[in-house]
């Protein structure tokens, strides 16, 4: 009980964490690509070193047939954290990520193609909620919806349809598991950042000033290396049904910080289709009552 307990800590330490991003990748005045390209490269060598300390092995000869999965992966997840940095710089950091956690509903409508699952009544009336919710951040019908919002959204739902293909990769990676994956994807993600960023903007980081300087660190080595060696820590000990619930902690804190420390606005329509998101998407992830009583 005792090391549940310091795993659910873990994981809410590590929510919470992630759901302050978006205010530290807003004092990084560099492209979307580059940011992503530094964290992926921070984040690597901090959970490598982290690997090697601790002596945990990758098996290669295990994971070779699953090599392609863990590069494509990896490059889902490095497109996912360019099109989130966007995001930022269009919209609030509260609706760019309500819109990145539309990522859960496309899964959800998803994995009955392609993994021939049965859609429930209830997965059903998840999906059509978080659309309507979905539809009234955007401000339609209501008039709210400015041209940058719209543009701030429509990155949101690129990271979060990307995020989704990472979801659905990873369920067919089986021979590589927890921390190991993501050191991976890691390296992977940075195969396809470094030539992108070299082939546009360029490498910036020089012109960097102390505040985005301390801004990037922390992106990189808390956010990512420290915050990730926290999640898959604790995963370990949690059911996943308590791992996916706690796991909101991070919108919820990435809203209430838009609103307090940013000055954010959030509309009527927005909080509204906001708590629609977020309520029936975690409503789609507790168990059925039978599965309780059993």
């Amino acid at each position: 009980m005792k090391s549940e307990n310091r795993s659910r800590l873990m994981l809410i330490i590590s929510m919470t964490i992630f759901g302050t991003i978006g205010l530290f990748v807003r004092n990084i005045p560099l492209a979307s690509a580059e940011i992503a390209l530094y964290r992926a490269v921070m984040a690597a060598v901090l959970i490598g070193g982290y690997l090697l300390v601790s002596r945990q092995k990758i098996s290669l000869g295990k994971m070779r047939k699953e090599i392609p999965l863990l590069l494509l992966s990896g490059m889902a997840m490095g497109i996912n954290w360019i099109l989130l940095f966007e995001a930022y710089k269009y919209t609030t950091v509260s609706v760019a990520t309500l819109s990145y956690y539309f990522a859960p509903v496309i899964v959800t409508a998803v994995c009955p193609f392609l993994f021939k699952e049965k859609m429930t009544a209830k997965q059903l009336v998840c999906f059509i909620m978080s659309t309507i919710g979905l539809v009234m951040i955007t401000g339609v019908g209501d008039g709210t919806g400015g041209g940058n919002d719209l543009v701030g959204i429509l990155f949101g739902l690129g990271a979060a349809a990307f995020y989704a293909t990472v979801i659905l990769l990873n369920k067919f990676i089986r021979q590589v598991g927890g921390i190991h994956r993501t050191f991976l994807q890691f390296l992977a993600a940075i195969l396809i950042l470094l030539p992108y960023v070299l082939l546009t903007g360029g490498v910036q980081i020089g012109s960097l000033n102390g505040i985005g300087w301390g801004s990037l660190l922390v992106v990189g080595l808390i956010h990512t290396g420290v915050t990730y060696c926290l999640y898959f820590t604790s995963l370990k000990e949690l059911p996943g049904q308590k791992a996916a619930i706690l796991s909101y902690i991070d919108p919820l804190v990435a809203v209430l910080m838009s609103v307090t420390i940013l000055g954010e606005k959030m509309t009527l329509w927005q909080v509204i289709g906001g708590s629609l998101i977020l309520g029936f998407t975690l409503w789609n992830e507790l168990p059925h009552k039978k599965a309780v009583a059993e």
